[in-house]
C-alpha cells in the first residue's frame, strides 16, 4: 500500500502483551529511582535555553467559508502553547493573500525551512492546519497558491537531522506519513490512508490537548506528543460515536522510522500493547519524549541532560523488546547498567 498505513490493518494481532512481576518491578525502580533523585534536590539550576523549540504553523486554504475558524482557532491554540513553552513560533496562511509578485505561502513555507538549522537538541515542530488531498499517487496539503506535496516536503526536510515532528492534521494525509518518516522523528497523520479524504477533525481536538491537563495521561505536569495523540483520537472516536455516524478519519503515529504508524486503538495508557504478525515494531516511545509545553521539573534539566535521558530511556526500551532472548541474568545485568546511569544524569541537579 502506497497510502503510508501498515499494509492491512487487519494483519495485526489482537493479543496484547501481558505484563508480568519482573517488569511491574522494573518500571516501579525506575520510577522510584528518579523520585528520589528528584524528591533530594534542594534546588533545581535556571532553565535552561539552548534547545529552545521552533514550532511552524501553516493554516492553508480553508475553501468554504465554513472552515475558515475553524483552522484559525487551531492556528491560536498553537500560539497559546507556543507563549506557555517559550518557543519560536512561525505562523503562515493567516491574514491577507499574499500579494501578486511576492513569495506565496509555499514559497515562504520552503524559505522557513529552509532557514532553519539542520542539526542540534532543540525540536522543530511542523503544524499543518487544513485540507488534504489524494489522486492514488500522490497526497497534496491545500494551500494558498501551489499545494505542498508529501514528495516535495520530504525533500525539504531531507537535511534536518535535529529531533523533527511533523502534525498533518488534514484529511488524506496518511502518505505524509509514510514520505516524511525517519529516526529521530515524529510524524502524526490525521487519517490512516490517503482515501479518507472527508474533512478530518483530529486537528481542532489535537491543538486544545496541548494546553489541557487531562491530557497528561501519566501525571507528570506536561502532555507528551503521544498523550495529544491518544487524547484527540479519542474524542475523534467519541464524536463519530455521539453523532451515530461511520467514522472518516483514523489517525496514525510513527516514530519508529518504518514508515508504518500505528493507530490509537492499539495503546493502553500510553504503552502499545497489540503485536503485529509480520513482527513489525511498534511506536510510541520517542513521541512519548516530545513535550512542547514542559513541566517544571522537566525544564531544570539542561539539553545535555535531557537528550542524555531520552537516549537512555530509548535504550532501555530496546533492552525489554530483546528480554525473550536473553536469560535473565544478563537482562537484569544489563537494565541495572543502565538504570544507574539514568540515575548519574539527574544527580547534578539533584545535589547527590
Amino acid at each position: 500500500m502506497n497510502d503510508g498505513a501498515r499494509p492491512q490493518m487487519t494483519q495485526r494481532g489482537t493479543d496484547k502483551i501481558r505484563s508480568n512481576r519482573s517488569g511491574a518491578a522494573i518500571r516501579i525502580c525506575a520510577h522510584l529511582c528518579y523520585l528520589w533523585l528528584v524528591c533530594l534536590s534542594p534546588a533545581w539550576a535556571a532553565e535552561p535555553s539552548g534547545d529552545r523549540p521552533t514550532v511552524i504553523v501553516v493554516v492553508g486554504a480553508a475553501g468554504e467559508e465554513d472552515y475558515g475558524p475553524n483552522f484559525k482557532e487551531q492556528a491560536e491554540q498553537w500560539e497559546k502553547a507556543c507563549q506557555l513553552a517559550g518557543a519560536q513560533r512561525i505562523t503562515l496562511g493567516l491574514g491577507a493573500e499574499p500579494a501578486a509578485g511576492t513569495a506565496g505561502d509555499y514559497e515562504q513555507l520552503k524559505q522557513a525551512i529552509a532557514a532553519e538549522p539542520k542539526e542540534g537538541i532543540a525540536e522543530l515542530w511542523l503544524v499543518l492546519i487544513g485540507h488534504g488531498t489524494f489522486d492514488g499517487k500522490e497526497a497534496k496539503f491545500n494551500l494558498r497558491g501551489p499545494d505542498l506535496s508529501a514528495t516535495e516536503l520530504a525533500e525539504w526536510l531531507k537535511p534536518v537531522q535535529r529531533p523533527l515532528a511533523v502534525i498533518n492534521t488534514s484529511s488524506a494525509s496518511a502518505p505524509f506519513l509514510n514520505k516524511l518518516s525517519g529516526l529521530n522523528r515524529v510524524i502524526i497523520s490525521a487519517t490512516r490512508t490517503g482515501n479518507e479524504q472527508n474533512f478530518a477533525r483530529f486537528g481542532r481536538y489535537f491543538a486544545e490537548t496541548l494546553t489541557d491537563p487531562r491530557g497528561d495521561f501519566d501525571q507528570d505536569g506536561q502532555t507528551s506528543l503521544l498523550e495529544a495523540f491518544l487524547s484527540a483520537s479519542a474524542q475523534v472516536s467519541e464524536f463519530y460515536k455521539t453523532e451515530g455516524r461511520l467514522a472518516t478519519e483514523h489517525a496514525l503515529l510513527d516514530d519508529n522510522g518504518d514508515g508504518l504508524g500505528t493507530p490509537a486503538d492499539w495503546f493502553r495508557g500510553t504503552r502499545a500493547t497489540k503485536q503485529a504478525r509480520n513482527g513489525a515494531s511498534l511506536d510510541g516511545a520517542r513521541a512519548r519524549q516530545f513535550h512542547l509545553v514542559r513541566s517544571e521539573a522537566e525544564r531544570k534539566l539542561s539539553p545535555e541532560q535531557r537528550a542524555r535521558r531520552d537516549e537512555l530511556e530509548l535504550t532501555i526500551e530496546n533492552l525489554r523488546a530483546t528480554k525473550t532472548k536473553l536469560g535473565e541474568a544478563e537482562y537484569y545485568r544489563r537494565l541495572e547498567k543502565l538504570l544507574l546511569e539514568l540515575a548519574r544524569v539527574y544527580a547534578p541537579v539533584s545535589g547527590t
